[in-house]
């Protein structure tokens, strides 16, 4: 794949007019004033038929299941590709987003591909009948509970987050959840926490996940906090007091069913995306650059002109062109029904993260004074693109996981 078909840019068109004609007005009142961002997302769900598609896959789904379906069975299926379309299709909407409110694509993304992704890849067919369809809908908001104070990207390690057996087949939990994107608003969300085992040391506990409802007796949602970007993105803290939960709740039915490798999967899943999101942002930071280099005037001649700002543009061009190879990869991948090593993920997301990093920093620099205001838009691209260094796994942890999948290391 070296460009998007026909069919793909108009799809483009049509979901960047939608951004300029209903995300651009409302951006200072989803980025910095508070306001719920599900609005405008279910909006642009409906305009393209987004729900329609995901009701109709899923009915598909679960009819297979109920006819005795199996995982295996399923992949065997799917092994001969003919999902690069829908690759295609998933990544042009990330990309526009992107390109004026990353955390649009944030929000909507862990509410529909993380919570409401994992309870369809481990969830029981009760579980997801019950729960699934209004996440993959956006009908309700989904969060996914994985961080805490203080277990960073020592996610299981430092993970204080308990669930004990309650002698009667449920579970009693405690503990506390932070940074939790659609924490604050989260109708559904996925919870990983460890098991409480008398006799097994902290670190070795095992990683338990359940399914829950806002307004539980024992669960309480903080307010949005307030960030240094993606404020499109609301994120707050999650607390568990004695909170009471049926084995219904447990995500796949067992206690082994969504422990340390379904949460490591799902990391997989985020990172792909990132590239994405870089290149939305990378595309917009390069246009808004370059018409600023044709227009602005210093020393009686167009800034553009210094081979200092061509160099800047030059190297914006290079990482926008790298972006875009790793998105047309990653979809012809698809297409064909393999997989990225984690290496190649983690490299990606790694290269993404940092390119977004470096090119909105430099279109401030561009910009000057003026790129240092909100009204340029270049120092929200600046702002928003720090994230993508530290979520779905910071640089240096994808540093790690480059280097140890390279020489074959756990």
């Amino acid at each position: 794949m070296i460009e998007w078909n026909e069919q793909q840019q108009m799809i483009q068109k049509m979901v960047r007019d939608f951004v300029a004609r209903e995300v651009v007005p409302n951006l200072d009142d989803i980025e910095y004033n508070c306001v719920p961002p599900y609005d405008i997302l279910r909006k642009m769900i409906k305009t393209f038929g987004m729900d329609v598609m995901a009701t109709q896959s899923f009915e598909k789904r679960i009819a297979r299941e109920k006819a005795g379906e199996t995982a295996a069975d399923r992949g065997d299926r799917e092994e001969g590709g003919g999902s690069g379309e829908q690759a295609a299709m998933t990544m042009i909407p990330i990309i526009e987003l992107s390109r004026h409110a990353q955390g649009l694509v944030t929000a909507m993304g862990v509410s529909m591909g993380l919570a409401g992704g994992a309870i369809m890849s481990k969830g029981t067919l009760e579980q997801k009948e019950r729960w699934a369809l209004p996440l993959l809908t956006l009908e309700k908001v989904g969060a996914w509970a994985i961080s805490e104070p203080n277990s960073g990207s020592d996610a299981f390690g430092q993970m204080k987050t308990l669930a004990r057996r309650d002698g009667n087949g449920g579970y009693v939990i405690n503990g506390s959840k932070t940074w939790i994107t659609n924490g604050p608003f989260a109708d559904t969300i996925i919870l990983i926490c460890k098991l409480d085992e008398e006799g097994v040391a902290p670190r070795d506990r095992k990683i338990v996940s359940f399914i829950l409802d806002s307004g539980m007796e024992g669960l309480e949602q903080s307010k949005p906090f307030k960030k240094m970007g993606i404020g499109s993105s609301p994120t707050g803290e999650l607390f568990f007091s004695d909170l009471k939960v049926g084995a219904d709740r447990l995500l796949g039915g067992s206690e082994t069913a969504y422990g340390r490798s379904g949460a490591k999967a799902t990391f997989m899943q985020e990172r792909a995306g990132v590239a994405a999101m870089a290149l939305g942002m990378v595309e917009r930071a390069l246009e808004l650059c370059t018409g600023y280099a044709r227009d602005r005037v210093q020393f009686g001649r167009p800034i553009g002109d210094n081979q200092l700002i061509q160099l800047k543009l030059a190297k914006m061009e290079v990482a926008r062109a790298n972006l875009q190879n790793m998105v047309f990869r990653y979809i012809e991948m698809t297409a064909a029904g393999k997989q990225m090593t984690l290496a190649e993920a983690s490299a990606m997301k790694l290269y993404a993260a940092q390119a977004a990093m470096e090119v909105s920093t430099e279109a401030v620099q561009i910009h000057g004074g003026y790129g240092y205001m909100r009204e340029s838009r270049v120092e929200q691209l600046m702002r928003d693109a720090k994230i993508l260094q530290i979520y779905a796994g910071t640089d240096e942890m994808q540093i790690i996981a480059i280097a140890r999948d390279l020489i074959g290391r756990d």
